[in-house]
């Protein structure tokens, strides 16, 4: 699979364009994550397939309470022994417009976080024929609506740097970012975001980083992926996404390797330290979600 081809939102056209704005609405969120790109890209006809089969999951009041649970046990257990940072505009000499635009960005990937750990879950253990659902959620929130005011309308649509154009006086941040996440090139999208403002992401990283090297940033990790686990296993719906099924429609083993390699990619190894930081990076400027209710 060519990891670097991808279906951009404005290239989108026809059921592609429109599969895209659900994905937008169903996470609501302003943005199409990598994923969904590399994979409209590749093998359009199975992200058609498997996003029929995991919209479901993401609309219910159970979803709800795992994604503000998941917030939560992130910012809960690393506050618990570290003074986590937050900035203030004046702390990053921003102007009002810029911090502005900064906060609504960061937002929206603290909207995404548990979404992105529930899908990449669930569609890793649909393509290894693992089970899901295997001990459904008996109470209301199983199959009750997502709460429609739950995330809605608080993120902004996030610009990158280019993959590759890193500001001088960011290398040896992105050095210091790339090393702890095991990352050989490049940059996840949050830091890419984020690198738009030297000014704000210096600080951060200089002040985040002794913590994520701590056990607790460990058990945080941890504990969000046991969180997600817990979810998948409850769900009442099941999407069929094994290699069995996929091979009925009509995919061959070898497109079914190939999904199975990038998902797994996406369920394991960097990914694992990276979604935690989207939370702890939303925290920082004060635009974390809910993180009590439901």
């Amino acid at each position: 699979m060519d990891t670097e081809k991808q279906l951009y939102e404005q290239e989108a056209t026809g059921w592609k364009r429109g599969l895209y704005d659900d994905v937008k609405a169903t996470f609501r969120a302003p943005i199409v994550n990598w994923i969904f790109r590399t994979s409209m890209a590749n093998h359009p006809e199975f992200l058609r397939h498997a996003w029929a089969q995991v919209k479901p999951l993401f609309q219910t009041r159970a979803f709800g309470r795992f994604s503000v649970r998941y917030r939560d046990t992130v910012l809960s257990t690393m506050s618990e022994a570290h003074e986590l940072p937050v900035y203030r505009r004046e702390d990053v000499d921003l102007p009002p417009a810029e911090y502005g635009e900064l906060r609504g960005q960061i937002a929206t990937f603290d909207v995404v976080a548990p979404r992105l750990a529930a899908l990449f879950e669930v569609i890793d253990r649909g393509l290894h024929g693992r089970p899901i659902g295997n001990d459904p959620d008996p109470s209301y929130a199983a199959t009750a609506p997502l709460p429609d005011w739950l995330d809605r309308d608080r993120g902004r649509p996030p610009t990158m740097i280019a993959f590759d154009d890193v500001p001088d006086e960011l290398r040896t941040v992105v050095e210091s970012i790339q090393s702890f996440h095991g990352i050989d090139t490049g940059l996840p999208s949050i830091y890419r975001c984020l690198a738009q403002w030297p000014e704000f992401l210096t600080p951060l990283w200089t002040d985040l980083e002794p913590a994520l090297t701590t056990d607790t940033f460990t058990n945080a990790c941890d504990d969000v992926a046991t969180l997600t686990d817990d979810y998948v296993d409850s769900l009442q719906y099941t999407p069929q996404l094994t290699p069995a099924v996929l091979n009925d429609r009509g995919f061959d083993e070898r497109t079914v390797d190939d999904l199975r390699g990038l998902f797994r990619s996406f369920n394991s190894g960097p990914i694992e330290t990276v979604i935690p930081v989207l939370v702890l990076s939303a925290a920082a400027v004060d635009a974390t979600g809910e993180r009590s209710v439901l």
